[in-house]
């Protein structure tokens, strides 16, 4: 496990940050240690967020520019230690940092060697992940003042960009030692960045004086700013404690309560006690597999991480409702993330949910991706639609404002959102909303003139299909309409297209109606400017969730259809090359979110749901360990943990939808708490030792027939336990003869 986090969901994440450029969310497991930062996010792809407001423990000064991270930065001796609630490295200078953390604090206990030269704490208040070009983040300007006797300092960094964009905003930062340093100095020095040889020739003015400021406030070029603490020989262990706040400094000073002592294991402890209580221990499983218990809880962990709750500290508005950050990203966690807390943790999405429409209420749309309190970027669709219509149907309420929800939904489905003018796509926003909007209400489907066309259409046309269901019972008039245009898909249907021996294919297709010159199985770089993004034609193609029967019957029916859908898994036929983005060599790719579905799309065929359990195990078989890379791809923000859970479990989720799709559990017995009102779903299996493959399904006691199951098959409208009883063997029983799982999209 590579981050360290006290609470799921929460403010702080602490944790070392390292100097490998693009290191996304900041910790590698190779690189040299820069500082060890209050702010991270969480297996994420794309440009860096945060590594902010840190501390770097040195032994010496000779040799070292306190602006220049190159001349201090530390490797790592050994392997790091992680756990839930604790952190521990061990730097070449002879320090071992450990750290944990609460809610909105972190403490952290540095062992200096007794031979030592000098124990120092730096503070480059300017610090954050480094990465190239228009993609970097930055450093405008701030503030920090110390006590005079340098047991504290507090303060603020005014930071801009990175991922999501945006302009300049504050984190505010409360911080205490243990111990009183001898000497305690601030300094500050001219705008650069600070990872790059143009800090070589820039040199620190340090000052006595207990405060200093980078510039004027606004200014984003102001001066960098930090604090070099100096403790005295007999100190071998100092310990600091840091608050952070993204509303003021008293605020953050405040959060320095939430860790009323010194003691590093006391607060591992009530970190691992609070993640055993609220997270882990909501799903209990049964098996003498050391192995794929490792793999279970580990991805539990990741899957929630992330959004983070900042309820109470939004710094732009107070309107009384939950108050959610960093969704990194929506296109990313819809699918499995959002499923997985709306069945386990309810009261939590339904916080998220309310969080999302609040965001709508004050800044006109609500977030695809979001970070530091600012919209942007969007990915393909607004598949926010998706993540409330799966709240809606699935009966999540407690608080929800359905008529705004509705209301924030048809914002992305008929406003278009201004252009943002992304160098990556000028063709449309990419801060919110749909871009491409404007021609999915002209022509119903998007044209190559915009970036990412191929998969905006099939985004736009499941964000539509959100919308029907969410209308169902919000505003029965607007059914019909969203229902027509969710089949926008069809209309780039290219029948005459051939790959593999297989035709009809979706194809970027201009206003008149003919094709783009485009290969199925390629999407170049897979891109921003893309005609697809992260998956080729041949993967998006098999993303119709809502409507698998005209799917199947465009493909020339179910034989057909199946043989194609053999043909994504058979090595070699991988047409892009898609960098960190992909894994593996067939079509369909275990490393990234258009492909979650594919292996289990066999149960829309009759009988072939022994199919979906073949996948299943091959894909997490092959891609999945508990090693360092023991995933295929980004976590993104648990998106990757989150679908092994449902595959370990058994089931998997068909988002916006109530509908789960049966594959078959790995544990013997799985109880599962479903939120906080007592009811459980119990999932039994027995001859595991035998094989995979499904023999007979009962549920609830009743004899079971189809691949698929309700939400109301789980949680129950009359609070009743659930239960799924597998009995599972080698031999490939065709025993689902009942309906394929429905398409409530067809047209």
């Amino acid at each position: 496990m590579s981050y360290l986090k006290a609470l799921y969901l929460a403010f702080i994440h602490l944790l070392t940050s390292t100097s490998l450029v693009s290191a996304n969310a900041g910790y590698t497991p190779d690189g040299n240690v820069t500082g060890i930062t209050m702010l991270h996010e969480s297996g994420t792809g794309g440009a860096p967020t945060y590594g902010l407001i840190p501390q770097m423990p040195l032994t010496t000064l000779e040799g070292v520019n306190v602006l220049d991270n190159i001349t201090y930065m530390q490797p790592r001796i050994c392997e790091d230690v992680a756990q839930v609630g604790y952190y521990k490295t061990q730097l070449q200078n002879g320090v071992t940092a450990e750290m944990s953390a609460s809610m909105h604090a972190g403490i952290m206990k540095y062992t200096y060697p007794e031979d030592a030269d000098g124990r120092f704490v730096l503070v480059d208040l300017s610090h954050f992940i480094p990465s190239t070009g228009k993609k970097e983040q930055w450093y405008s300007n701030g503030k920090l003042e110390r006590s005079d006797d340098g047991t504290s300092y507090s303060g603020y960094g005014v930071y801009r960009e990175g991922w999501a964009w945006g302009g300049d905003y504050r984190v505010y930062f409360c911080a205490q030692f243990d111990s009183a340093p001898s000497q305690s100095q601030l300094f500050s020095g001219k705008a650069t960045d600070p990872y790059w040889p143009n800090t070589t020739d820039v040199k620190p003015s340090f000052t006595n004086r207990t405060w200093i400021e980078g510039g004027t406030v606004g200014y984003q070029y102001a001066d960098r700013i930090g604090a070099l603490f100096e403790f005295p020989s007999n100190v071998t262990t100092v310990k600091s404690k840091v608050g952070l706040s993204w509303v003021s400094t008293d605020k953050a000073c405040q959060f320095l309560d939430e860790i009323p002592h010194w003691n590093i294991e006391e607060v591992r402890d009530a970190a691992k006690e609070t993640w055993n209580a609220d997270v882990l221990s909501t799903i209990d499983i049964t098996t003498t597999n050391e192995t794929q218990l490792e793999m279970f809880y580990t991805a539990m962990y990741h899957s929630h991480l992330l959004p983070s709750n900042r309820t109470g500290e939004n710094p732009y508005w107070d309107s009384g409702e939950p108050y959610y950050d960093d969704f990194y990203t929506i296109w990313d966690t819809f699918r499995c993330l959002h499923p997985l807390l709306t069945l386990i943790k309810p009261k939590a999405q339904i916080e998220i949910v309310r969080a999302m429409i609040d965001i709508w209420r004050f800044e006109r749309f609500m977030p695809e991706g979001r970070s530091h309190n600012h919209n942007g970027r969007v990915q393909g669709g607004s598949n926010s639609d998706n993540v409330l219509a799966d709240a809606y149907v699935k009966g999540l309420r407690g608080g929800i404002n359905w008529t705004d929800g509705y209301a924030a939904m048809k914002t992305n489905a008929e406003v278009q959102p201004y252009n943002n003018l992304d160098f990556e796509d000028p063709t449309g926003s990419t801060k919110e909303g749909r871009g491409a909007l404007q021609e999915w209400k002209q022509y119903g489907y998007v044209t190559p003139s915009r970036g990412r066309c191929l998969s905006k259409t099939v985004e736009y046309s499941l964000n539509d299909f959100s919308l029907y269901q969410v209308a169902q019972g919000e505003a029965p008039d607007d059914v019909v309409k969203y229902l027509n245009r969710s089949a926008g898909w069809q209309k780039t249907w290219a029948p005459d297209v051939t790959s593999l021996n297989f035709t009809g294919f979706l194809a970027p297709t201009y206003p008149n109606g003919s094709y783009q010159d485009y290969d199925p199985l390629s999407c170049g770089a897979c891109e921003w400017s893309s005609i697809s993004y992260e998956g080729v034609p041949w993967e998006y193609t098999w993303t119709i969730p809502f409507d698998m029967e005209t799917l199947i019957s465009l493909m020339g029916g179910p034989e057909t259809a199946e043989a194609r859908l053999d043909t994504m898994f058979i090595p070699g036929l991988t047409g892009s090359d898609q960098g960190g983005n992909s894994a593996g060599s067939t079509i369909f790719n275990p490393g990234n979110e258009p492909s979650f579905m594919t292996p289990f799309l066999y149960n829309y065929f009759p009988q072939r749901q022994h199919k979906s359990v073949q996948r299943s195990r091959e894909v997490v078989n092959q891609y999945y360990n508990t090693g360092r890379s023991g995933i295929p791809g980004n976590d993104d923000a648990g998106s990757m943990s989150s679908w092994l859970v449902w595959n370990m479990i058994g089931l998997y989720p068909v988002a916006t939808q109530p509908v789960y799709l049966v594959l078959a559990p790995r544990f013997e017995d799985i109880t599962m708490r479903l939120g906080d009102d007592g009811s459980t779903l119990r999932i039994k299996a027995t001859g595991l030792e035998k094989g995979p493959y499904v023999q007979s399904l009962k549920v609830n006691g009743e004899e079971w027939n189809k691949s698929w199951i309700t939400h109301e098959d789980i949680v129950r409208p009359d609070g009743q336990n659930s239960l799924l009883e597998f009995e599972l063997g080698a031999e490939r029983i065709l025993w689902d003869t009942g309906d394929v799982p429905p398409s409530p999209g067809h047209v």
